[in-house]
């Protein structure tokens, strides 16, 4: 039922400038999705995230499947193996 939902809404995900898409299921809970987006920046990231609630998570028609509160979390990569050295060695120094 939520790849119904899924699909029909790529157009509003290309629009807000999502450049690719992984949908995962954790091995021992097919009744939870999560939903990884790629986008161009942080601020296009906001901007979907803004986008969500109003659009999306608020019509039955578009999240069919939606319970509970849905979490959202902006992820920026990391550089891992040989660049870690110059992203200060792993740890956050932020």
């Amino acid at each position: 039922m939520h790849n119904a939902a899924f699909a029909r809404l790529a157009d509003a995900r290309r629009r807000a400038g999502v450049r690719q898409q992984l949908v995962c299921r954790p091995a021992d809970d097919p009744a939870y999705v999560i939903v990884e987006l790629d986008v161009h920046s942080i601020a296009d990231a906001e901007k979907f995230r803004g986008f969500l609630p109003a659009r999306i998570w608020a019509s039955e028609e578009n999240a069919p499947v939606l319970a509970g509160a849905p979490q959202t979390r902006i992820l920026k990569a990391v550089p891992s193996g040989a660049d870690r050295s110059q992203a200060g060695g792993g740890r956050d120094e932020g």
